[in-house]
Protein backbone atom coordinates (compact mmCIF):
# COMPACT_ATOMS: atom_id res chain seq x y z
CA UNK A 1 0.00 0.00 0.00
CA UNK A 2 1.37 3.81 -1.01
CA UNK A 3 2.30 5.86 1.63
CA UNK A 4 0.45 8.64 2.81
CA UNK A 5 1.88 12.17 2.27
CA UNK A 6 2.29 13.91 5.78
CA UNK A 7 -0.59 16.91 6.43
CA UNK A 8 -1.76 19.49 8.70
CA UNK A 9 -5.06 18.33 10.36
CA UNK A 10 -7.24 17.08 13.27
CA UNK A 11 -6.08 14.60 15.94
CA UNK A 12 -7.87 11.37 15.04
CA UNK A 13 -9.71 8.99 17.34
CA UNK A 14 -11.27 5.69 16.62
CA UNK A 15 -13.03 3.05 18.66
CA UNK A 16 -15.49 0.37 17.68
CA UNK A 17 -18.56 1.59 18.93
CA UNK A 18 -19.35 4.74 21.08
CA UNK A 19 -17.06 3.96 24.46
CA UNK A 20 -14.45 6.08 22.88
CA UNK A 21 -16.80 9.58 23.49
CA UNK A 22 -15.65 9.11 26.94
CA UNK A 23 -12.26 9.62 26.01
CA UNK A 24 -13.10 12.43 23.29
CA UNK A 25 -15.14 14.52 25.60
CA UNK A 26 -12.30 14.61 28.31
CA UNK A 27 -9.99 15.47 25.55
CA UNK A 28 -11.74 17.98 24.46
CA UNK A 29 -11.57 19.60 27.51
CA UNK A 30 -8.49 19.54 28.11
CA UNK A 31 -7.51 21.30 24.82
CA UNK A 32 -10.41 21.93 23.14
CA UNK A 33 -8.18 24.52 20.67
CA UNK A 34 -7.75 21.20 18.58
CA UNK A 35 -9.24 19.71 15.74
CA UNK A 36 -10.66 16.57 15.96
CA UNK A 37 -12.18 13.26 13.93
CA UNK A 38 -14.13 10.43 15.17
CA UNK A 39 -14.22 7.71 13.98
CA UNK A 40 -16.97 4.56 15.26
CA UNK A 41 -17.16 0.93 13.40
CA UNK A 42 -20.20 0.66 14.82
CA UNK A 43 -21.52 -1.35 12.14
CA UNK A 44 -19.26 -3.92 12.95
CA UNK A 45 -19.00 -3.88 16.79
CA UNK A 46 -18.72 -5.16 19.50
CA UNK A 47 -14.83 -6.24 18.74
CA UNK A 48 -14.63 -7.10 22.33
CA UNK A 49 -15.23 -11.25 21.74
CA UNK A 50 -13.62 -11.24 17.96
CA UNK A 51 -10.12 -13.19 17.72
CA UNK A 52 -6.47 -10.73 17.87
CA UNK A 53 -6.63 -11.12 13.63
CA UNK A 54 -10.20 -9.98 13.52
CA UNK A 55 -9.41 -6.96 15.69
CA UNK A 56 -6.10 -6.31 13.91
CA UNK A 57 -7.42 -5.93 10.32
CA UNK A 58 -10.52 -3.76 11.63
CA UNK A 59 -8.41 -1.34 13.62
CA UNK A 60 -6.05 -0.92 10.62
CA UNK A 61 -8.53 -0.16 8.47
CA UNK A 62 -10.13 2.41 10.29
CA UNK A 63 -7.04 3.58 11.57
CA UNK A 64 -5.55 4.05 7.58
CA UNK A 65 -9.14 5.55 6.89
CA UNK A 66 -8.05 8.49 9.37
CA UNK A 67 -4.91 8.90 8.16
CA UNK A 68 -6.20 9.30 4.59
CA UNK A 69 -8.67 12.06 5.58
CA UNK A 70 -5.72 13.63 7.30
CA UNK A 71 -4.76 13.10 10.46
CA UNK A 72 -1.57 13.00 11.63
CA UNK A 73 -2.21 11.39 14.96
CA UNK A 74 -4.45 9.09 16.31
CA UNK A 75 -5.69 7.59 18.95
CA UNK A 76 -6.97 4.23 19.48
CA UNK A 77 -9.69 5.50 22.34
CA UNK A 78 -10.55 1.49 22.54
CA UNK A 79 -9.07 -0.99 25.37
CA UNK A 80 -9.50 -4.17 22.78
CA UNK A 81 -8.14 -2.17 20.14
CA UNK A 82 -5.20 -1.14 21.91
CA UNK A 83 -4.82 -4.51 23.05
CA UNK A 84 -4.80 -6.36 19.83
CA UNK A 85 -4.03 -4.52 17.31
CA UNK A 86 -2.21 -1.27 18.48
CA UNK A 87 1.72 -3.04 18.61
CA UNK A 88 0.88 -4.60 14.98
CA UNK A 89 -0.05 -1.39 13.30
CA UNK A 90 2.96 0.74 15.36
CA UNK A 91 5.54 -1.95 14.47
CA UNK A 92 4.02 -3.11 11.04
CA UNK A 93 2.06 -0.95 9.30
CA UNK A 94 3.26 2.83 10.17
CA UNK A 95 6.95 2.50 8.79
CA UNK A 96 5.06 1.91 4.80
CA UNK A 97 1.90 4.56 5.46
CA UNK A 98 4.22 7.18 7.09
CA UNK A 99 6.89 6.83 9.49
CA UNK A 100 6.39 10.48 10.96
CA UNK A 101 2.53 9.59 11.81
CA UNK A 102 1.66 8.53 14.99
CA UNK A 103 -1.07 6.06 16.49
CA UNK A 104 -1.35 6.01 20.43
CA UNK A 105 -3.34 3.52 22.63
CA UNK A 106 -5.21 3.73 26.41
CA UNK A 107 -3.77 1.27 28.22
CA UNK A 108 -0.26 1.98 28.93
CA UNK A 109 -1.21 5.74 29.97
CA UNK A 110 -3.53 4.30 32.50
CA UNK A 111 -1.09 2.03 33.52
CA UNK A 112 1.32 4.56 34.35
CA UNK A 113 -0.53 6.33 37.31
CA UNK A 114 -1.45 2.79 39.24
CA UNK A 115 1.20 2.64 40.97
CA UNK A 116 0.75 5.98 42.46
CA UNK A 117 -3.08 4.98 42.95
CA UNK A 118 -2.86 1.10 44.88
CA UNK A 119 -1.82 0.92 48.42
CA UNK A 120 -2.36 -2.69 49.19
CA UNK A 121 -0.74 -3.17 46.16
CA UNK A 122 -3.42 -5.42 44.09
CA UNK A 123 -5.51 -4.23 41.33
CA UNK A 124 -8.88 -5.39 39.77
CA UNK A 125 -9.60 -4.93 35.95
CA UNK A 126 -13.08 -5.14 34.89
CA UNK A 127 -12.86 -5.63 30.81
CA UNK A 128 -14.17 -6.68 27.49
CA UNK A 129 -13.59 -10.57 26.90
CA UNK A 130 -10.72 -9.31 24.12
CA UNK A 131 -8.98 -7.03 26.67
CA UNK A 132 -8.78 -9.83 29.72
CA UNK A 133 -8.00 -12.42 27.58
CA UNK A 134 -5.17 -10.51 25.69
CA UNK A 135 -3.42 -10.26 29.63
CA UNK A 136 -2.21 -6.52 28.15
CA UNK A 137 -3.21 -4.78 32.11
CA UNK A 138 -1.06 -7.39 33.97
CA UNK A 139 1.82 -7.17 31.08
CA UNK A 140 1.78 -3.18 31.14
CA UNK A 141 1.72 -3.29 34.85
CA UNK A 142 4.33 -6.02 35.53
CA UNK A 143 7.09 -3.91 33.47
CA UNK A 144 6.08 -0.80 35.91
CA UNK A 145 5.41 -1.86 38.57
CA UNK A 146 6.41 -5.56 38.96
CA UNK A 147 4.88 -6.17 43.07
CA UNK A 148 1.25 -5.22 42.27
CA UNK A 149 -0.61 -8.43 41.69
CA UNK A 150 -3.52 -7.67 38.75
CA UNK A 151 -6.72 -9.77 38.64
CA UNK A 152 -9.42 -9.16 35.75
CA UNK A 153 -12.98 -9.94 35.14
CA UNK A 154 -14.45 -10.08 31.66
CA UNK A 155 -18.01 -8.32 31.92
CA UNK A 156 -20.09 -9.11 28.58
CA UNK A 157 -22.96 -7.32 29.75
CA UNK A 158 -21.94 -3.87 30.66
CA UNK A 159 -21.26 -2.86 26.73
CA UNK A 160 -24.44 -4.18 26.18
CA UNK A 161 -26.17 -2.55 29.04
CA UNK A 162 -24.63 0.98 28.21
CA UNK A 163 -25.63 0.64 24.12
CA UNK A 164 -29.21 0.14 24.58
CA UNK A 165 -29.56 2.95 27.60
CA UNK A 166 -30.38 0.44 30.08
CA UNK A 167 -27.11 1.51 32.41
CA UNK A 168 -29.06 3.36 34.78
CA UNK A 169 -31.60 0.92 35.52
CA UNK A 170 -32.45 -1.11 37.93
CA UNK A 171 -31.78 -4.45 36.01
CA UNK A 172 -28.22 -3.29 35.52
CA UNK A 173 -27.73 -3.13 38.96
CA UNK A 174 -27.36 -7.45 38.97
CA UNK A 175 -24.78 -7.74 36.54
CA UNK A 176 -22.69 -4.70 38.03
CA UNK A 177 -22.97 -6.18 41.54
CA UNK A 178 -22.35 -10.03 40.11
CA UNK A 179 -19.29 -8.75 37.96
CA UNK A 180 -17.66 -7.20 41.38
CA UNK A 181 -18.71 -9.78 43.51
CA UNK A 182 -16.99 -12.46 41.27
CA UNK A 183 -14.01 -9.87 40.58
CA UNK A 184 -13.76 -9.72 44.75
CA UNK A 185 -13.64 -13.00 45.56
CA UNK A 186 -11.25 -13.68 43.32
CA UNK A 187 -8.80 -11.50 45.45
CA UNK A 188 -10.07 -9.60 48.19
CA UNK A 189 -7.06 -7.18 49.04
CA UNK A 190 -8.08 -5.19 45.81
CA UNK A 191 -8.28 -1.68 46.46
CA UNK A 192 -7.97 0.20 42.93
CA UNK A 193 -10.11 -0.95 39.71
CA UNK A 194 -9.54 -0.14 36.56
CA UNK A 195 -12.63 0.34 34.17
CA UNK A 196 -10.68 -1.12 31.01
CA UNK A 197 -13.25 -0.44 28.68
CA UNK A 198 -14.30 3.25 27.64
CA UNK A 199 -18.29 2.23 27.51
CA UNK A 200 -17.83 1.56 31.66
CA UNK A 201 -17.73 4.87 32.92
CA UNK A 202 -21.62 5.26 32.28
CA UNK A 203 -21.99 2.57 34.60
CA UNK A 204 -20.14 4.69 37.45
CA UNK A 205 -22.78 5.60 39.78
CA UNK A 206 -24.03 1.77 39.78
CA UNK A 207 -20.30 0.43 40.46
CA UNK A 208 -19.54 2.38 43.36
CA UNK A 209 -22.55 1.13 44.83
CA UNK A 210 -21.41 -1.86 45.00
CA UNK A 211 -17.90 -1.46 46.10
CA UNK A 212 -16.52 -0.45 49.64
CA UNK A 213 -16.26 3.17 49.93
CA UNK A 214 -12.75 3.71 49.94
CA UNK A 215 -12.01 1.88 46.89
CA UNK A 216 -10.32 3.59 44.10
CA UNK A 217 -12.36 3.38 41.05
CA UNK A 218 -10.01 4.67 37.59
CA UNK A 219 -11.92 5.94 34.90
CA UNK A 220 -9.67 6.09 31.75
CA UNK A 221 -10.86 9.68 30.22
CA UNK A 222 -9.36 12.29 32.52
CA UNK A 223 -6.25 9.83 32.30
CA UNK A 224 -5.65 9.67 28.73
CA UNK A 225 -6.21 13.58 28.13
CA UNK A 226 -3.54 14.30 30.76
CA UNK A 227 -1.26 11.75 29.39
CA UNK A 228 -2.26 13.33 25.72
CA UNK A 229 -1.43 16.76 26.43
CA UNK A 230 1.90 15.92 28.39
CA UNK A 231 3.08 13.76 25.12
CA UNK A 232 2.19 17.13 22.41
CA UNK A 233 4.58 18.97 24.79
CA UNK A 234 7.66 17.00 24.55
CA UNK A 235 6.77 15.95 20.81
CA UNK A 236 6.67 19.48 19.05
CA UNK A 237 7.21 18.51 16.10
CA UNK A 238 3.80 16.56 16.09
CA UNK A 239 2.25 19.34 18.00
CA UNK A 240 2.83 21.77 14.75
CA UNK A 241 0.97 19.52 12.67
CA UNK A 242 -2.01 19.55 14.32
CA UNK A 243 -4.75 22.18 12.81
CA UNK A 244 -6.46 24.33 15.94
CA UNK A 245 -10.02 25.38 15.03
CA UNK A 246 -11.52 23.82 17.51
CA UNK A 247 -13.69 21.60 15.37
CA UNK A 248 -15.24 18.56 15.77
CA UNK A 249 -16.65 15.86 13.01
CA UNK A 250 -17.95 12.55 13.79
CA UNK A 251 -18.01 9.41 11.26
CA UNK A 252 -19.93 6.16 11.74
CA UNK A 253 -20.16 2.58 9.31
CA UNK A 254 -23.56 2.61 11.03
CA UNK A 255 -26.81 4.39 10.67
CA UNK A 256 -26.28 8.47 10.66
CA UNK A 257 -29.48 8.55 12.88
CA UNK A 258 -28.59 5.75 15.43
CA UNK A 259 -25.01 7.65 16.12
CA UNK A 260 -26.36 10.68 16.45
CA UNK A 261 -28.89 9.19 19.53
CA UNK A 262 -26.53 7.18 21.38
CA UNK A 263 -23.59 9.72 21.09
CA UNK A 264 -26.03 12.67 22.57
CA UNK A 265 -26.00 10.26 25.40
CA UNK A 266 -21.74 9.85 25.73
CA UNK A 267 -21.04 13.41 25.05
CA UNK A 268 -23.80 14.89 27.01
CA UNK A 269 -24.69 16.98 24.10
CA UNK A 270 -27.91 16.99 21.88
CA UNK A 271 -26.87 18.81 18.56
CA UNK A 272 -24.28 16.50 17.17
CA UNK A 273 -23.75 15.93 13.28
CA UNK A 274 -22.16 12.63 11.79
CA UNK A 275 -21.79 11.12 8.20
CA UNK A 276 -21.57 7.88 7.44
CA UNK A 277 -18.55 6.42 5.48
CA UNK A 278 -16.79 2.99 4.45
CA UNK A 279 -13.94 1.09 5.34
CA UNK A 280 -14.23 -1.26 2.86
Amino acid sequence: MEQIPTQNGPIGLFDSGYGGLTILEKIKKQMPQYDYLYLGDNARAPYGSRSFDVVYEFTRQSVRKLFDMGCPLVILACNTASAKALRSIQMKDLPMWDPESRVLGIIRPTVEQIGELTKTRHVGILGTEGTIQSKSYPIEISKLFPDITVTGKACPLFVPLVENSEYDSDGADYFVQKYLSELLEKDNQIDTIILGCTHYPLLLPKIRKFVPEKMKIVSQGDIVAKSLADYLKRHTEMESKLTKRGHCEFFTTESVEKFKKSASVFLHENSIDAMRISLE
